[in-house]
């Protein structure tokens, strides 16, 4: 039995800025990424996700990414875009899956082919969340992040760790290989902390629930409600925020309700709104399309590669293209197009400078810089350019 993750088109604005720069199956949404949540769900490997603008792309652990072909059974196919609650496994044997009266997953039969999504046979329900668009990654940390920490809280035994203050039951505290300095405050009422394989210095106040991955590095500050990849550096104020992976704000300044792509870097002081003075809902704008989001609080979307100069303010609902250098005078524009050279004129970062940058970033946090993973990126430097994906 194999299982493929098929990609939606990210092409329209609501995608930006991580459309057709990343693939959707490889987006953080709770504590796992959503390839993850079908492989624990599943309980299989993804054999590869399925999308033609995206083939070839490589990163630190994805599975190949292959255009569309013949997919032969016996094998599941499922949306990359919809995120299954871990703690809801599917029926045995199933023709479909569906949620909310839509099919996400497909059984294919040993013998027979897949022929494309459809609502055909009979259904098993599964719950989970569906994204209609990159906002949506943050409702994943209020509908799959608390349970995710706590199916982790229960598989572990929890140690308090030395000269820690903690409010709320003391299991609720998960470390796997972690390392946490005296005077850290784990406030766990809210739900429990996860620490998978990182570090937290003292000075740091953990308000569950929290995800924090192997190798990132907390340096202060106050987190709550927040899930953080691998490999990130964080400091300051987070609140409701998600960091894909490897990415840094290793400085003051307050990042609340957000989404910072991998390799993003967020120079000392950044601060976002999530809050308009107005109290109403937040839309969201790119060249092509302006949207409302529905929601009271959403601050800022910070694509893959991303570099931001200190003491940048960024407004309520401001979307930043990947690749993109943020720096000069004036306020941020509410949409920053991916590769922008400073946020006045229309220069932009060129193939070279961008693949450079990358090929510096990457080793400093452990990624060797591999031919196809430069042929990679200079695969998606040539989309972004293009204006394609919502990037």
């Amino acid at each position: 039995m194999k299982l493929y993750l098929l990609e939606p088109d990210t092409e329209s604005s609501a995608w930006a800025p991580f459309g057709g720069v990343s693939p959707v199956a490889e987006w953080r949404v709770g504590a796992y990424r959503i390839r993850e949540r079908w492989e624990r769900v599943v309980g299989r490997s993804v054999t590869a996700i399925i999308d033609d603008r995206m083939a070839g792309y490589t990163d630190v652990d994805s599975p190949p990414v292959q255009p569309a072909g013949e997919i032969s059974g016996p094998a599941i196919v499922a949306d990359a875009r919809f995120a299954p609650r871990l703690s809801d496994r599917p029926a045995a044997t199933f023709s479909r899956l569906t949620s909310g009266g839509r099919s996400v997953a497909w059984h294919i039969a040993e013998g027979q082919s897949w022929g494309g999504p459809h609502d055909d046979g009979e259904s098993s329900p599964i719950d989970g969340l569906t994204l209609e668009g990159a906002a949506d990654i943050l409702d994943g940390l209020d509908d799959l992040l608390a349970d995710d920490v706590r199916r982790l809280a229960g598989s572990v035994t929890s140690v308090v760790p030395p000269g820690s203050i903690v409010l709320g039951a003391a299991e609720d505290i998960v470390l796997r290989n972690a390392e946490v300095e005296p005077g850290v405050v784990f406030d766990v009422r809210g739900g429990p902390v996860v620490i998978d394989g990182g570090t937290v210095q003292s000075g740091t106040r953990l308000e569950g629930p929290i995800y924090l991955g192997p190798g990132t590095v907390i340096l202060g500050g106050s987190l709550r409600n927040s899930a953080i990849g691998p490999q990130c550096r964080v400091r300051g104020e987070v609140a409701s925020s998600v960091f894909m992976g490897y990415a840094n704000k290793a400085h003051d300044g307050f990042l609340g309700h957000s989404i910072v792509g991998q390799w993003a870097n967020l120079g000392a002081l950044t601060t976002t709104s999530n809050l308009k003075n107005t109290y109403g809902t937040v839309q969201l704008q790119t060249d092509a399309h302006r949207w409302d989001t529905g929601r009271q609080f959403l601050g800022s979307l910070i694509g893959d590669h991303v570099k931001i100069a200190i003491g940048t303010m960024l407004g309520t609902g401001t979307i930043i293209g990947a690749g993109a250098n943020v720096f000069g005078p004036g306020a941020v524009p509410k949409y920053v197009p991916p590769l922008a050279w400073g946020t006045s004129g229309s220069e932009r970062v060129s193939a070279t400078g961008f693949l450079t940058v990358a090929s510096r970033v990457m080793p400093r946090r452990g990624v060797e810089w591999t031919p196809e993973r430069e042929a990679s990126l200079a695969a998606a430097y040539t989309r972004m350019s293009g204006g394609g994906g919502g990037a």
